[in-house]
């Protein structure tokens, strides 16, 4: 085989293997984050795999345990912005709740499912465990947030890294005390 011919052939393989590369890191980093309905809907599809998922902190489903770093809430699709009081509602009677001291994960019993709302309109929730990681100083029920895991079984996300968003409205402290 002459040399120019080999020379060719090794370099059209690199700009393919190169090519190859570029390609399959876009395609992993182009969203930066799911909604929840959007992992929702491609539930089956994302099982198993690392995403990023925003949503919404459900109040009354917060367990965080400092002695082993270990922080469980259910997350939420937020309401639409600028739809004002007819953004759907989580009602809290809604979610289910898991029982105490249950780490496993994986089973389907006591598991958020979809969660009814105020309105007659259903919205998909998941329960995110995170172990090991401080709990993030601006985490509230409310908040919005970010969840890095791993999607697993029975609408329930390993995550490896919860991110809160700052408020996006600055409201300031009503003074209570009358001065006088």
């Amino acid at each position: 085989m002459p040399r120019k011919l080999r020379f060719i052939i090794g370099a059209t393989l690199m700009v393919a293997a190169i090519a190859y590369l570029i390609v399959t890191a876009v395609r992993n980093t182009a969203e930066y984050y799911l909604t929840v309905n959007e992992v929702k809907a491609r539930q089956a599809e994302l099982g198993g795999q690392m995403l990023r998922v925003a949503g919404r902190v459900v109040a009354g489903t917060i367990s965080w345990q400092p002695a082993s770093l270990t922080l469980k809430f259910a997350i939420t699709q937020p309401g639409e912005a600028g739809s004002g009081d007819s953004s759907p509602r989580v009602t809290q009677a809604a979610l289910p709740t898991r029982p105490a001291g249950n780490d496993h994960v994986d089973s389907h019993d006591g598991e958020p499912a979809i969660t009814s709302v105020a309105g007659a309109v259903a919205a998909s929730s998941f329960y995110v465990v995170s172990r090991g990681q401080p709990k993030p100083d601006m985490f509230a029920p409310g908040r919005d947030v970010i969840v890095e895991g791993k999607l697993g079984g029975g609408d329930t996300i390993e995550a490896r890294q919860v991110l809160t968003s700052c408020p996006s409205k600055y409201s300031a402290k009503t003074n209570s005390a009358k001065t006088n």
